[in-house]
């Protein structure tokens, strides 16, 4: 049985401690605030409750691996999970709406043709099947395998099945997210839907590789979910398996330095001047056999990978989300979720990705709308998140404030003269939850692009620290924050030769 120190309490951490302690280790967890989940929060008030964090789940498959794993009760017998249908509503630049269903291909190919006219679902259609091709390619090595040591592979490979496309008298293929809207969807709506998805993540997809097309396709084959109550009930029941497992918490308690002894991590020292377990003084050293941290977008302490390792991502935006408490409740038949989308596309990509101030017509807004009554006081209310990408660091004032609510009643009209109290929440507040410089949220790991969207691996240059979460493989994203729990217990358990589930 060995002692590991988990630094952090984020959705990663505590896959992977509840992993370890089943296993047979005894496990610690540090976490420098006073809560667990890292960005999946909850913010309550007057009866209303919202998600800080995200607001859905896609692969919940990955959370139901986790339970079975570690225990006896199932997933669903600590969540309640409620498929989102429709998946989304769309309202596009030119006022045109597109209501798309979910996790059902024939029936997205209708709506869009209704939506868009005749033709425009067979090529989402056809998309999606090229877009399957990408993730069965890509599946096992970005999210079921330890990243591998000639990850150069997939930096150079792009697995997406771009069609031939006939410009300036040469025959081109894709290989960007833009160019596959452009070249094979050729409509501006079926373009702004792809591109959304990469988008969401912080992405540009003038330069996203083709290989984004996953993310759409994941939303699509395994469906928009819910959980009853907010996505921090998942955070919840993974904190309570851990719990069960015999896992310990020490809760305010910073993590300055990882200790190295013998050319290898044999611990972690705390501040002792902030831990309120430790109380006011000197620091303290927390000995144990492995260390598993927060990738380098989350802790500095991990040391610099060695030559030719992926370089650590920086600089990817943050979000802007604002709370609104609703007075009037939610219509019967309404979309859980809306995609608003901007109608300077040019302006808001510059603005985000360039030195472009804001777009004057406002960026593209998420609408969520959960029908939950857990988070309202009664039915005669509606609690809704907006939210927007913004740069890592910004201080969004009321400007983009009032320019998303703007762009919102394109979605739900008269929503101004509904709102009882509005919160704000800025890359500030995902800093401070997080620990991450300027708020920026990881994104998935992609496979091409030269290896920019690719993450580094679990295990490290200094022989037992390991790295779990959204800064390390496979990336950002609540699936994906469960699977890097699940290979960093597999590299602890099993050793270097761990090669993925099966």
């Amino acid at each position: 049985m060995a002692r590991i120190a988990v630094i952090g309490a984020g959705m990663g951490a505590l896959a992977a401690a509840a992993r370890l302690a089943v296993a047979g280790h005894r496990v610690t967890v540090y976490e420098r605030t006073e809560t667990y989940g890292g960005a999946v929060r909850r913010f309550e008030r007057d009866g209303f409750s919202f998600d800080t964090g995200p607001g859905l789940l896609t692969l919940p498959a990955v959370w139901r691996d986790l339970f079975v794993k570690t225990g006896k009760e199932p997933l669903e017998a600590c969540v309640e999970l409620v498929q989102v249908d429709p998946s989304a509503r769309h309202v596009f630049a030119d006022g045109t709406e597109a209501v798309l269903p979910n996790a059902s291909r024939a029936g997205v190919v209708s709506a869009l043709d209704t939506a868009l006219g005749p033709g425009a679902g067979g090529r989402w259609g056809d998309f999606l099947v090229r877009a399957r091709e990408a993730w069965d390619r890509t599946r096992r090595p970005l999210l079921e395998e330890p990243l591998w040591p000639n990850w150069s592979v997939l930096a150079d490979r792009e697995p997406y099945p771009s069609v031939p496309h006939k410009r300036l008298l040469r025959t081109r293929r894709a290989g960007t997210l833009a160019e596959v809207g452009a070249w094979e969807l050729r409509d501006p709506r079926l373009a702004a839907l792809l591109e959304s998805h990469a988008l969401a993540y912080g992405l540009d997809p003038r330069v996203t590789p083709a290989s984004a097309a996953v993310l759409p396709y994941m939303e699509h084959a395994f469906g928009m979910w819910s959980v009853r109550g907010g996505v921090r009930e998942l955070a919840r029941a993974v904190y309570e398996r851990c719990l069960v497992r015999r896992v310990s918490f020490v809760f305010g308690a910073e993590v300055t330095r990882i200790v190295e002894k013998d050319g290898r991590a044999a611990g972690v020292e705390l501040d002792g001047g902030t831990s309120r377990a430790l109380g006011p003084g000197g620091g303290s050293v927390a000995e144990a056999d492995f260390v598993v941290a927060p990738g380098a977008g989350g802790f500095v302490g991990v040391p610099p990978r060695g030559q030719g390792e992926v370089v650590p991502q920086r600089g990817l935006p943050s979000r802007l989300t604002v709370l609104l408490a609703l007075r009037g409740g939610r219509p019967e038949g309404t979309a859980h979720r809306t995609i608003v989308h901007t109608r300077d596309r040019e302006g808001e990509l510059e603005a985000l990705f360039g030195t472009a101030p804001a777009p004057a017509a406002g960026p593209t807004v998420t609408v969520l709308r959960p029908e939950d009554p857990g988070l309202v006081p009664d039915s005669a209310h509606e609690a809704v998140t907006l939210s927007v990408v913004v740069p890592a660091g910004a201080e969004p004032g009321t400007d983009l404030v009032e320019a998303a609510l703007t762009v919102a009643e394109r979605a739900l009209p008269g929503l101004r003269d509904r709102v009882l109290w509005r919160e704000v929440r800025t890359p500030a507040d995902i800093a401070e939850e997080t620990g991450v410089e300027g708020g920026s949220v990881p994104a998935p790991a992609l496979a091409a692009a030269g290896g920019r969207l690719l993450h580094p691996a679990n295990s490290t240059a200094l022989p037992g620290l390991f790295t779990v979460g959204g800064w390390a493989h496979p990336g950002g994203g609540l699936p994906h924050a469960g699977m890097s729990g699940a290979l960093v217990s597999g590299l602890v358990v099993e050793g270097p030769e761990f090669r993925g589930s099966q």
